[in-house]
């Protein structure tokens, strides 16, 4: 594959998730964590990642969360950029990483596993340093919500975006005409 095709594809996927994040946001935990929201921005990364490997997703991950954190979701601002960059640059790191040395279908499931796993493994330490240093929030306020919030909030989030993965990513790699 060309390296300008390659770019336009990167392109495209950087775009598809900044217009998913306009389009679907759902509060998971809207009591305890209104600001913890399901969106599907991860989707188009993942497929990044599993197209051309763990770096481009990294890369992915790097220009949509600036893009997303500077535009539609502003008030975010620096730190929620960040938080978006650990997150998602965990998942897709980690599941580009072992789908690109087992490209099967078996080898797909274990790579959206390792990638969810990584990034509910990731958020605590993120979330208990960054959300107390940075937000400002009591290191105790912080740690009782992993467990009702927090971590949920990760795997669901990660879990569904994964299933999702799974269903579109041959589709979509069709569709962009990927060798791999």
């Amino acid at each position: 594959m060309s390296t300008v095709r390659k770019l336009c594809t990167m392109a495209v996927l950087v775009a598809l998730s900044v217009v998913l994040f306009l389009v679907l946001k759902i509060p998971f935990f809207p009591a305890a964590a209104p600001h913890l929201e399901y969106e599907m921005t991860d989707v188009p990364i993942l497929v990044g990642s599993f197209m051309f490997g763990p770096v481009a997703g990294l890369i992915l991950t790097v220009i949509a969360s600036v893009i997303q954190g500077v535009t539609v979701s502003a008030h975010s601002g620096p730190v929620g950029i960040l938080m978006h960059i650990i997150a998602t640059g965990a998942f897709a790191g980690t599941a580009g990483i072992i789908y690109k040395h087992k490209r099967t279908q078996k080898g797909a499931l274990l790579a959206l596993a390792g990638g969810t796993m990584a990034m509910a493994a990731i958020m605590i330490p993120a979330n208990l340093t960054i959300t107390v240093h940075l937000y400002g929030v009591p290191y105790e306020a912080v740690k009782g919500m992993l467990l009702p919030v927090i971590i949920p909030f990760n795997l669901l989030k990660a879990g569904l975006n994964s299933i999702i993965i799974f269903f579109v990513y041959k589709p979509l790699k069709r569709l962009f005409s990927i060798q791999s």
